[in-house]
């Protein structure tokens, strides 16, 4: 066997191996188990109370929320397969992102270097609850894509990819400020347009069909308040990002009920100091690599964490791939056990016991240790010549 065949068996092989530890797994927890600490109660009940910005307001944007409620009309309604059929498509989903993720790598990394990077990505995904019990390995195969897509040299994926991205969650839209540095400015006027029109046909086809709703969704998430973050600290807010306990998604009124207390410093304050960070790093920064560039992509999703009222423990699955692929192999190693344990320690060993009196500390714990990754970040931006591919730090 040559060395091209060998390649392929093992970029084919690890994501396999993947869903077959996911499906064992899977399979062997009981439903108590499976349900774990996600948020399958909330995405059951959202399913069963009818369609997403047509019958009740939702605070995602939408394509979950219709796949969601595909899922539970294709099961009859019945909680347990319902959960089971969800476990297992974002399970194929992370399935595709360890494929995505090894295609990336071998874009990035010398020699076999990509190879032990996608074990180690592998290894730390299977057993992760966060995988399985969230929506989030969505948005994380949109990420990847449009990063695999933006390197490629794809003349047009990049922007529907960001764009279906950010009907997911918005956090694949931050590779677009790496794009922007990587391409020349035609091609990212396009890319951009492409981006904008696909968010906009989508949410303005549902504004015209239920206005009521889909405004109460897009206010939803603000009037939730800070949680989990230094701005929550700060506001006293100690708790998770639960919505008022009179919301009712049947009434689009009650979406913009707030919940915990108000904001002592408005984000719409802060949002200008962040954005000044973003600018002055895109100004001087040169993107003349592919490690750079997922770099640049990780710079721009700490900024959003940083300045962010509410942060939730699953949101380290995007940075996860991010860190794995930009750091040396050590410091990548070493940053993601401690990313994944930070969280882990905060949802579900801390908070669902009940011990909101820590979460302070483990607030200021995993901010620092977010600062220090977008230093880390900025370090490998701002790295003087341009290397070749596979550049090693």
């Amino acid at each position: 066997m040559n060395t091209g065949e060998q390649t392929k068996k093992i970029v084919y092989s690890i994501p396999v191996w993947f869903l077959v530890g996911r499906m064992i797994l899977l399979l062997s927890l009981p439903i108590e188990g499976l349900k774990s600490y996600g948020d399958y109660w909330n995405f059951f009940n959202l399913a069963a109370a009818g369609w997403p910005y047509l019958d009740i307001w939702v605070e995602f944007p939408p394509i979950f929320p219709f796949l969601s409620r595909i899922i539970y009309l294709a099961v009859g309604g019945k909680e347990h397969a319902y959960i089971y059929l969800l476990a297992m498509f974002f399970s194929i989903f992370q399935a595709i992102n360890v494929y995505l993720f090894i295609q990336i790598a071998q874009k990035s990394l010398v020699n076999s270097e990509w190879i032990q990077r996608a074990i180690v990505y592998c290894l730390l995904l299977v057993g992760l609850f966060y995988g399985w019990t969230y929506f989030d390995s969505l948005g994380v195969f949109f990420l990847l894509l449009s990063i695999y897509l933006s390197l490629s040299g794809s003349s047009l994926g990049p922007g529907f990819s960001m764009g279906l991205g950010g009907l997911v969650k918005w956090f694949p839209v931050f590779v677009f400020p790496a794009f922007l540095k990587w391409q020349d400015a035609k091609n990212s006027v396009r890319i951009g347009l492409i981006l904008i029109a696909t968010i906009v046909i989508a949410w303005g086809l549902l504004y015209a069909i239920s206005p009521e709703f889909v405004k109460a969704s897009l206010v939803s998430q603000a009037a939730k308040g800070s949680w989990e973050t230094v701005w929550a600290v700060f506001d006293g807010n100690l708790g998770t990002g639960n919505f008022n306990i009179n919301s009712n998604r049947l009434d689009p009124l009650t979406a913009s009920l707030p919940a915990g207390n108000p904001s002592r410093i408005s984000p719409y304050l802060t949002f200008p100091f962040f954005l000044l960070i973003g600018f002055f790093v895109m100004l001087k920064a040169k993107i003349s690599t592919e490690k750079k560039f997922i770099a640049f992509t990780g710079f721009t999703m700490i900024l959003f964490f940083l300045w962010s009222p509410g942060y939730s423990p699953q949101w380290m699955l995007y940075l996860l791939p991010l860190i794995l692929l930009s750091f040396d192999q050590n410091r990548g190693i070493l940053a993601s056990l401690v990313l994944v344990l930070m969280n882990l320690l905060e949802w579900p060993i801390i908070l669902s016991r009940g011990l909101f009196n820590y979460l302070g500390w483990i607030v200021i714990l995993r901010t620092s240790f977010f600062v220090l990754i977008a230093v880390l970040f900025g370090q490998i931006i701002f790295r003087d010549g341009h290397k070749s591919q596979g550049e090693v730090l």
